[in-house]
């Protein structure tokens, strides 16, 4: 949009989010202010095509100037967003010498040691030829001349963008992986990408094999903020931002943004679920606190969810109450998309949760809609039997084959059977007999407002 006050095209329809990308501070009482960042909705498309009527996050309304904002989009670039773009992975010398012509001072890529495996080679266009400095990894850190020590590749390559320090240049302009996609340039222009000045975080709620959650405050609002320091792990988390930003509903965690620090750390910023995950609160409130009204909410809720990623094509693939979490006024949204894909794509099984995952997924790598069906058919079990994990009792190691010869648990203690039958309708084993997400929610609902479950 530019500011000459020209017709802004296309229109943006009512609901639509979008982002500031200045300060407007507003000339009538009709105005909304805002500051750099905020994010609003387009309640109204007025009159005229260089002003909508708007409402904040506190949901207060007014006019803004249409070319003071961006609009919010899904990021779509999945697999090929980087935080290294300029990383080409296992390429040889030679390899490397060619995507360095023509020579221009101070172009440079990162790649994998072919000399010696585990380290890297950083390769710079200097004088009209290409030096190779081996990076040697020491101790868990990285360093040229062992005697600058860096956590990540993402770390070194900034630190040598600043300054030679050895080098014969310093880093000037990366050669970028074809296909490839710089992720803070993507998460800036679809308006995702948040300022760490503004957020304050505060102390570990959670820790993950890929870093600490922690609680922060963003702009006055209590938010849960997902820290990665790892370059694999921040890549993968990347792919599970970018899936976040396309996916807007009550039952889903809701990502509020990102933060890509050119020293290599990845902030996810979400909402806080002051509850914590699902199968925790209820091994802790268990029986005495919850009842069958509750059990009841909590498996319509996500079941909507589900419901929505149906609709979307969207597979989550590891749906279980570990990965789903309680806000404060008990609602329970689905989090944790780091396998989520769009539908019906193959993926590595070794990672895979056993006890909640279907059998032609294990079997076949085949994950679908009704793959999650069969998880959430488990996790009705693990909401009824107040956190237990599946299959009590059978050693892991017997459960597939048992599954497979028709073998469903039994109903956990006090459950209502019309919702066991529920359950044991995801637990076909053909998987097109499974009902879909808006036939279980429709069934649920009706169990919920007949009051069957009591």
């Amino acid at each position: 949009l530019s500011g000459t006050g020209c017709n802004r095209t296309p229109t943006w329809p009512q609901g639509t989010e979008c982002v500031a990308k200045y300060n407007f501070k507003g000339t009538t009482e009709q105005d909304l202010p805002f500051n750099k960042g905020d994010v609003l909705t387009i309640i109204v498309v007025t009159k005229d095509p260089n002003w909508y009527k708007a409402k904040n996050t506190a949901g207060r309304e007014g006019t803004i100037p249409a070319n003071y904002v961006q609009k919010r989009e899904g990021v779509k670039q999945g697999g090929k967003l980087s935080l290294m773009p300029w990383f080409h992975g296992k390429i040889t010398r030679e390899q490397a010498e060619c995507l360095l012509i023509p020579p221009e001072m101070g172009l440079y890529l990162v790649r994998e040691s072919t000399n010696y495996p585990g380290d890297y080679t950083l390769c710079v266009s200097c004088d009209g030829k290409v030096e190779h400095y081996r990076i040697v990894y020491k101790e868990g850190k990285l360093s040229i001349d062992e005697e600058a020590f860096f956590e990540n590749l993402m770390q070194l390559v900034e630190h040598y963008t600043k300054d030679a320090d050895g080098l014969c240049t310093k880093l000037i302009k990366p050669k970028l992986e074809e296909g490839t996609v710089a992720a803070q340039d993507e998460f800036s222009r679809s308006g995702w990408a948040l300022n760490r000045k503004e957020i304050n975080i505060h102390q570990s709620i959670g820790k993950g094999e890929f870093g600490d959650v922690k609680v922060g405050d963003y702009r006055g609002t209590k938010v849960a903020v997902k820290c990665i320091k790892h370059d694999a792990t921040a890549q993968a988390f990347i792919a599970e931002a970018s899936v976040m930003t396309q996916l807007r509903h009550n039952n889903l965690v809701q990502l509020l943004g990102v933060i890509v620090e050119e020293k290599g750390s990845l902030f996810i910023v979400t909402e806080y679920m002051a509850k914590g995950s699902l199968v925790d609160y209820l091994r802790s409130r268990g029986r005495t606190v919850l009842g069958g009204d509750s059990l009841l909410k909590f498996s319509v809720d996500v079941c909507e969810a589900m419901e929505y990623l149906e609709a979307n094509n969207f597979v989550h693939r590891d749906l279980a109450a570990r990965n789903v979490l309680v806000s404060d006024d008990n609602i329970a949204k689905v989090s944790d998309f780091g396998l989520t894909k769009e539908a019906s794509s193959n993926q590595d099984t070794a990672k895979l949760p056993i006890k909640w995952t279907s059998p032609e997924a294990l079997r076949e790598k085949k994950f679908s809609t009704k793959s999650d069906v069969w998880s959430y058919g488990i996790l009705l079990w693990e909401i009824y039997s107040f956190g237990r994990v599946p299959y009590p009792r059978i050693p892991l190691k017997d459960v597939v084959p048992r599954v497979e010869k028709g073998y469903k648990m039994d109903a956990p203690d006090g459950c209502p059977e019309v919702v066991y039958e529920v359950m044991k309708q995801c637990w076909t084993l053909d998987p097109l007999v499974r009902p879909c997400f808006r036939v279980l929610r429709e069934k649920l609902q009706h169990i919920l407002a007949k009051e069957l479950y009591l």
